[in-house]
């Protein structure tokens, strides 16, 4: 992937461990030749000592999604270090544990709205805060787990993925006429630190596993990098609007 990226500038979020999705993002991109710069929210700390695992240390920016000034302030904050982004990567998801692992019929309201607030409507929130860095011909890219079923478990989680697959349609919608392109990668399951706080989470492991015609594994987050970036490239400048499946197929099966 040598030179794939050469001169991007890419926003990567949701780097927690080194088996993060954004941390596997922000290593291929650094191979490929792009500029990276993370976010991290919580422990900036732990966020900055995994960033010295990959090939280049980036600079890390303090980000809560829900922090309004956090928001307003993310791009002046992005210049300190890149003039500018040719790309940013949504790789961020949380429900309190009542909207996860079965309870769906007694899941209040201010849970379920914490769910959407942080991994639905962060995908805008995100976009619009980047937008005075981004130009024409540049990309979001946001990861999601197929929402047009229901999953064990899943619960409140698969509702506002069902609703960050609709925001990415109206972002390509509203960010087309500058040029900008937003798309999703909906990944198979993968063993990550936000997946083992899903209780029951192995319910749906065990089927990707046994029946996606690739076949699929858990612990290998590359596949799903390799598509968030190809979708940043400038290979899919007609692209946007899109859900790209990296799940070995399982989508494609009846039941």
């Amino acid at each position: 992937m040598t030179g794939f990226l050469e001169g991007k500038r890419l926003l990567v979020t949701g780097v927690i461990t080194d088996q993060s999705i954004g941390f596997h993002v922000a290593k291929l991109a650094q191979e490929a030749g792009a500029t990276v710069v993370l976010t991290g929210f919580g422990r900036l700390s732990l966020v900055e000592r995994i960033a010295k695992r990959l090939p280049s240390t980036p600079p890390v920016i303090e980000l809560d999604v829900t922090n309004q000034e956090h928001l307003d302030g993310l791009a002046d904050k992005v210049r300190e270090h890149v003039d500018g982004l040719d790309g940013v990567v949504h790789s961020i998801g949380f429900a309190p544990a009542t909207a996860l692992g079965g309870g769906f019929l007694d899941t209040p309201w201010e849970d379920v709205a914490t769910a959407v607030h942080v991994s639905t409507f962060s995908y805008k929130s995100l976009a619009i805060a980047c937008l005075p860095l981004l130009g024409r011909g540049s990309g979001i890219v946001g990861l999601t787990f197929d929402a047009t079923k229901a999953w064990p478990v899943y619960d409140w989680m698969g509702v506002a993925k069902a609703g960050l697959e609709s925001t990415n349609r109206y972002l390509a919608q509203y960010l087309g006429e500058k040029g900008i392109r937003a798309n999703l990668v909906a990944a198979g399951p993968l063993r990550t630190m936000a997946a083992k706080s899903i209780p029951g989470f192995e319910k749906f492991e065990n089927p990707f596993q046994e029946r996606a015609p690739l076949g699929w594994d858990l612990t290998d987050q590359t596949p799903t990098a390799k598509a968030c970036l190809a979708l940043l490239s400038d290979w899919f400048p007609a692209t946007t609007g899109e859900i790209v499946h990296v799940d070995g197929g399982y989508h494609a099966l009846g039941a």
